[in-house]
Parts: C-alpha cells; sequence; structure tokens
C-alpha cells in the first residue's frame, strides 16, 4: 500500500537528492518514524519506533533534527536535545491519542487521589509528561509499571496499552481513557477473517490494539518488536496489526517472506502528512520549529530520563 502524493519516481529522487545535499550544509539528521510514507524512511539517516528516536535525539551530534512523525515526537526530541534545532516537516502532524489527556485532567486526578504515580506514554504533550513521574513506550511500558511500588498507578493515555501492561504483570493499575485512533479501528473480526485467508500465517499486533484483538494474536509488540520477532521467526507469513508504514521496513529485512496488513483501515492520517517536498522546505527554512517552555521542559525531561535510565 503505497502513500505517496501524484508524483513519479524521477520528482521523488531529484527531492531526495536535494536534501540529502541540505542535510549536509544544514548538519542535519533526519529521524523518521516506521509509520512515515516509504520514500521519507528511504531519506532518513535513522527510522526506529518513538524508544529508538527518544534514544537518538538524545544523543545526536547534528546542530539539527528533522522529526518526521507527529507532534510529541518532536517535542521529545526538544526535551532532550535542547540545544538543537528541532524541525518538524508538517505542524499539522498531531496525534488525537495524546490529545485525549492535558495536564490540567491530570492535576485534578492528583488532586483527588494524592500519592497516585502517574506512568505516561510518550505519545502525550510536553506539559502532560511534565505532570507525570515516569514516561514509557510500547517496547517498555512492562518494565517501567514493573519499577513502581504501590497500587495507586495511573497509566496515561491509552488504556489498551496499559490494560495490556497490567494483564502481564497481574496488577491493576487505574486507565485513562484514551486510545489510538488507527489502531483501535483493527477489530477481532478484521484479525479472523485475515486468518481464514493466510492460514499459515502467525498474527503479530501492536499493543494499541483493542483487548480481543490482542487475544488472538500469536506476538504483541512495539514496532521495533513486530519488525524483530518476523526476523527471527521461521514462519513465512504474517498478518501484521499496526500502521501500514511499517510493512516498507518488514519487506526490507524480510524480503524472502509475505506480509498482509490485517485491514486496509490501519493508515494513520497524521503519519502520512510529511512528503518529501515539505522535509526539502523544513531544511530549507529551518522551520517550523519545535521548542518547549524552559520550566516544563526540565520537568518533562525528569520523567523521560527516569525512561531511559531503565
Amino acid at each position: 500500500m503505497e502513500h505517496k502524493d501524484i508524483m513519479d519516481e524521477e520528482t521523488l529522487q531529484s527531492l531526495a537528492q536535494e536534501i540529502e545535499v541540505l542535510k549536509k550544509e544544514r548538519k542535519a539528521v533526519i529521524l523518521a518514524h516506521y509509520y512515515q510514507r516509504p520514500e521519507i524512511q528511504d531519506i532518513a539517516d535513522f527510522v526506529g519506533d518513538s524508544l529508538q528516536l527518544s534514544q537518538q535525539a538524545a544523543k545526536t551530534a547534528a546542530e539539527v533534527i528533522v522529526f518526521c512523525g507527529v507532534h510529541f515526537m518532536a517535542e521529545s526530541a526538544a526535551i532532550l536535545a535542547p540545544n538543537k534545532v528541532v524541525i518538524l516537516p508538517e505542524s499539522k502532524a498531531g496525534c488525537p491519542m495524546a490529545d485525549m489527556v492535558d495536564a490540567e485532567g491530570l492535576r485534578a486526578y492528583k488532586k483527588r487521589i494524592p500519592g497516585v504515580k502517574i506512568v505516561c506514554y510518550v505519545n502525550s504533550s510536553a506539559e502532560v509528561k511534565a505532570e507525570s513521574d515516569i514516561c514509557c513506550t510500547s517496547s517498555n511500558a512492562v518494565k517501567v509499571v514493573q519499577s513502581l511500588q504501590g497500587d495507586d498507578i495511573l497509566f496515561v493515555p491509552d488504556e489498551n496499552l496499559g490494560r495490556y501492561a497490567a494483564k502481564i504483570l497481574g496488577r491493576s493499575l487505574h486507565l485513562w481513557p484514551g486510545y489510538c485512533k488507527t489502531h483501535d479501528r483493527l477489530t477481532k473480526e478484521d484479525i479472523l477473517m485475515a486468518r481464514k485467508e493466510h492460514p499459515l500465517a502467525k498474527v503479530i499486533v501492536h499493543p494499541e490494539c483493542r483487548e480481543d484483538v490482542c487475544q488472538e494474536a500469536d506476538y504483541i509488540g512495539s514496532t521495533a518488536g513486530l519488525i524483530s520477532y518476523a526476523q527471527n521467526s521461521e514462519k513465512q507469513e504474517f498478518i501484521v496489526g499496526t500502521e501500514a508504514g511499517i510493512l516498507h521496513r518488514l519487506h526490507q529485512v524480510c524480503p524472502d517472506k509475505e506480509f498482509y496488513l490485517a485491514s486496509k483501515r490501519l493508515v494513520c492520517p497524521n503519519m502520512k502528512l510529511t512528503t518529501l517536498a515539505k522535509v526539502r522546505d523544513a531544511l530549507l527554512s529551518l522551520s517550523p520549529r519545535i521548542t518547549v517552555n524552559e520550566d516544563v521542559r526540565l520537568k518533562a525531561k525528569q520523567a523521560l530520563d527516569r525512561m531511559l535510565a531503565l
């Protein structure tokens, strides 16, 4: 499934060459999420899931970070690398799940349940991270929750990921009522139908999927986890329950294996907003620039640092 603007290969190639030149001039590094368009992944210096990209942002020697992802990811880079210029090529690339929780709501919750510990999925704003005790990603949610004592733990904003971590650890968590609109579109019926069509395939899904979808899966993991599972499995066919962009990387690392998207609806419109032309323009103008207020940044950085220390 391709998500190219109506643009021929030649135009894409010449844009990619322009970007390569500008990148050197600007001393820039291009980070891209696995859900980005194939041509964006191909020009990136580093492609990864949100944990890997946070780690890259924290240690890069580049002066400019061009973040091909969504707003909260670029914000995390700005939190971890305050002396860098952080650019998000498409300013409208947001995350509906991140918008489902705000700092005000969290403060009210903390008043109601004093002493509650807040685990905040990185898919959230800097202000929300600043109100949290520790961040997590889908790669390390279980490890992060495990590191906390006590029963009063609130997981924000993704209740599916929180429920998955709680179930694995046999613990009870307070869950914020948020979800990923893209992963939530995948139903148990989709999985059963895909299994019927591909009876030999393993079902691999992201923990942002609904609980009944996860129950049907052979393996549940972050985007990076799904990729390494497919690489290390002797199976040849996989039904993939996460955003369509991951197929590009799966085909690259496992050219001899077959991958079937569990549903045609698994496309994140925000992740597809970034185009090569926008990356080029962002490098030319060094904008739109993402910055974080220093007070908020320092508090949010503590929550991210605690996660990275694990």
